[in-house]
């Protein structure tokens, strides 16, 4: 038997070569993706200016997500609020139609 231990080998590092084109992200299932939900014009400008607001969602984490919805949901509130607040055509009176 000899007393003599092998020379451990080190590895050489090899040089990686450089892309010559751009280099695509790697893909990240958790990271922010746009959802391309449609959202069609309803005709007015308060509801549609609420619902592109959703759009800033899909660019933040899941745990953004909560800060978007509850504004757009308080726009939207405010919206049909201001509906119903707003003055329609005089009720007819209750006498209209009714001569004795």
């Amino acid at each position: 038997m000899s007393d003599s231990v092998p020379e451990a080998t080190v590895p050489v590092e090899e040089e990686i070569p450089e892309p010559d084109g751009p280099v695509e992200p790697e893909y990240d299932p958790a990271a922010p993706a746009p959802l391309n939900v449609p959202r069609s014009p309803t005709g007015n400008a308060d509801v549609d200016a609420q619902m592109e607001r959703l759009a800033d969602a899909d660019h933040l984490a899941t745990d953004g997500h909560l800060e978007v919805y509850e504004d757009v949901h308080r726009g939207l509130r405010d919206a049909l609020t201001e509906l119903d607040a707003r003055p329609g055509p005089p009720a007819p009176s209750p006498s209209h139609g009714n001569r004795s």
